[in-house]
């Protein structure tokens, strides 16, 4: 049993605040339902479940949430976990509708398995698109969540799975981490990064500790004399500043050294230290002070103040050598620099009066994903490697500061200012001098883009030099919107086709329930159902089916298709929707490639003539990961010598106990020969093989090939 009051009174202790007698109310009804949801549940620590949401709303109580975010990080495991017992609508009807949204986006994000590392199969793979998406929903879902991970991070020694354990540490290093970083929340940043690193690369962390150990009094040593020594001389320049000496975090360092190829004696930024005055004149005042004492290194000075980085960081960075030759790295800040800096987006919607997302460009940017995502103009892939990317900033020839993805070309930057500078790119000048559409931005670059409002719009060679997904998202989506006309005709006229065959009006058809059943379901309208059928992802057959066929052959196409998803990786990630395209018909052990199109990911046989002109940035890898015990559709076309041979190879159908989905017969154009047709079903590529070898020894059959 929680002592609810005592439970209150420390998290007024860590969040340094007085709740009022409501919230104290709604805290302890919280624990009420948290513990009636858990009841008779605990972790593998042994310690009951409820420590766990608990444990949730003090990591928020530490970064100074609302009470609204406490309450929901007490609760955000009961709809997940209560089997029933607690539903979201009794949330919303006892806790208000805000904790109600949280709890709902923090429950969808549980529910799914990040794609990370070299692992194929993983479940779940839209993933991040789904956790930032809840996320801008209400942007306390993430703080949540990453209070969450943070929490099972620190009891993850606890876990017997090690293979579970492994997987967990590396969600969180490459999704959660990344996250946090580009909301600029640090202090849960440094956390998630070091304890990942424990889990996935013990003898490293172990022996980075070792070594940090083992000059620890010295460098302390080292660091309380640099403190003093500019503690003394901002004294004398009347400066009141709190200054501390920062350590590098052992995930940091030793990534520095991989990055780097050094060795541990080799990293001189181990120690540094941050001074904190009260507003930003003193900042520079500050930096002039600390060039009196040290010599500065050339090259290391970085303005984050006049130049903040996209995620709000503001301070002053400048590096000096010290008295006994060795490099020292100081932060400059004011104080509500320094919030930001350690708590980050969480700082901006505490004291910026909750408008985040008018002051987080990032979070608008997630928006744009949602959008983009949505048209198939780009892929979870690529959303992913943006969290992982750095950043440059560059300015306009008006002084505008650009923040871009590292390694963002000329193109990327035209796109960033508009889309229509983009697509009317004709040139750009950098510092000055015209450069070529490859050229990579740099630190500080001033970049003038020429447009040419008379072209037509890009150019698909542009998609080689565009390195951001956001560019070549656009790129992508002018291409389609100009072929989106002629689809749409296309469309009609399939449609138009469709009706003179079942003898009704084209009006009628698009007004038959099923029509308006599949619409529903696939979240189509009229005009995306032309352009998909223009496109050919939806055919004349599917829908004529789709009216015709009896339920039951429905039930059994929806089954097959329903089970793809668990059998082809696309890209290394499994449990994507998939469909097996018509025209090759691939079976389990061919060679395969997803194709990106309006209607998703279609999977192709690598040979298969109708994707040799096929973009590139469609084109996904793909592979096979199990074997279903039901039957894949492929196609064979055998040539006999006279017709009456047909009932032989009837036969060994039969006796293979391969199922005829279809059957055609016609003569050669020389009358001397037949053609026979077979849609068949088998279960792999080694059973189809078999067949046409046995297919092969018949007499009469001249030769035997697959569509």
């Amino acid at each position: 049993m929680i002592k609810s009051k005592a439970f209150i009174d420390e998290l007024e202790t860590i969040s340094n605040k007085t709740f009022k007698s409501e919230e104290k109310e709604l805290i302890e009804r919280a624990i009420e339902v948290v513990e009636y949801a858990h009841e008779g549940f605990y972790r593998k620590s042994g310690e009951p479940f409820v420590y766990h949401p608990l444990e949730v709303a003090k990591i928020l109580a530490s970064l100074k949430l609302d009470t609204i975010t406490l309450i929901s990080g007490i609760l955000h495991d009961t709809v997940e976990d209560s089997n029933g017992k607690v539903t979201l609508e009794y949330i919303k009807k006892n806790f208000g509708k805000e904790v109600a949204t949280i709890v709902d986006g923090v429950t969808k994000v549980s529910k799914i398995n990040a794609p990370v590392g070299n692992i194929e199969q993983k479940k779940k793979s839209e993933t991040i698109q789904k956790m930032l998406f809840a996320m801008a929903e209400d942007v306390r879902v993430i703080f949540v969540k990453l209070a969450d991970r943070l929490h099972n991070m620190r009891t993850i020694e606890f876990v017997d799975d090690h293979e579970k354990k492994k997987y967990k540490a590396l969600e969180t290093l490459e999704v959660y981490a990344p996250i946090a970083h580009k909301l600029g929340i640090h202090v849960i940043k440094w956390e998630l990064e070091d304890l990942s690193f424990k889990v996935l690369y013990p003898e490293e962390y172990y022996k980075i500790k070792e070594l940090v150990a083992e000059k620890k009094k010295e460098r302390e040593e080292r660091t309380n004399e640099y403190v003093k020594q500019l503690m003394l001389a901002l004294k004398e320049h009347n400066i009141k500043a709190k200054i501390e000496g920062r350590y590098k975090h052992y995930y940091s360092i030793w990534k520095k050294m991989k990055e780097k190829n050094k060795k541990f004696d080799e990293i001189y930024d181990l120690i540094g230290i941050r001074a904190i005055v009260k507003d930003i004149k003193t900042c520079y005042t500050t930096v002039g002070v600390v060039h009196q004492i040290w010599v500065p290194l050339p090259g290391r000075f970085k303005d984050y103040i006049a130049a903040p980085k996209s995620n709000g960081y503001k301070s002053i960075h400048t590096t000096v050598i010290t008295q006994y030759g060795e490099p020292l790295e100081i932060q400059i800040r004011d104080y509500q620099m320094h919030n930001e800096a350690e708590y980050g987006l969480i700082a901006h919607w505490i004291y910026k009066e909750k408008s985040v997302d008018l002051k987080q460009k990032w979070l608008s940017q997630l928006l744009d994903w949602r959008k983009e995502l949505l048209k198939g103009s780009t892929n979870l892939s690529e959303l992913k490697n943006e969290l992982q990317l750095g950043e440059v900033f560059v300015l306009t020839p008006k002084g505008e500061i650009m923040h871009m993805p590292k390694g963002s070309t000329v193109i990327d930057f035209a796109y960033a200012i508009h889309t229509e500078i983009g697509h009317h790119f004709s040139g750009a000048k950098v510092n000055g001098k015209i450069v070529p559409i490859s050229y990579k931005l740099k630190n500080g670059d001033v970049v003038e883009i020429l447009v040419n409002k008379s072209s037509k719009g890009p150019s698909l060679d542009w998609l080689k030099y565009a390195k951001s997904p956001r560019t070549k998202a656009k790129i992508r989506r002018f291409f389609r919107e100009q072929e989106k006309e002629k689809l749409i005709d296309s469309g009609k006229d399939v449609i138009r086709k469709l009706a003179k065959r079942l003898n009704t009006s084209i009006e009628g058809l698009l007004e038959h329930e099923k029509i308006v059943d599949f619409l529903k379901n696939h979240n189509l309208s009229i005009e995306e159902l032309f352009i998909r059928i223009g496109e050919g992802s939806i055919t004349f057959n599917d829908l004529l089916n789709l009216l015709e066929k009896p339920k039951e052959s429905k039930k059994a196409v929806k089954n097959q298709k329903k089970s793809y998803k668990n059998l082809i990786a696309i890209d290394g990630i499994s449990s994507i929707d998939v469909h097996i395209a018509k025209c090759c018909m691939p079976v389990p052990g061919d060679e395969i490639i997803g194709i990106a199109s309006r209607r998703g990911i279609t999977v192709h046989r690598t040979e298969c003539k109708n994707i040799k002109n096929i973009d590139e940035n469609r084109k996904f890898k793909a592979n096979w990961i199990s074997e279903e015990s039901g039957g894949f559709f492929a196609a064979i076309e055998i040539e006999l010598d006279k017709n009456e041979r047909l009932p032989e190879i009837m036969n060994i159908f039969v006796n293979k106990k391969i199922n005829i989905s279809s059957l055609k017969v016609s003569d050669s154009e020389t009358w001397r020969t037949v053609f026979a047709y077979f849609t068949i079903m088998v279960k792999s590529l080694s059973e189809l093989n078999e067949l046409i070898k046995e297919i092969e020894k018949k007499a009469g059959v001249i030769r035997v090939r697959r569509k």
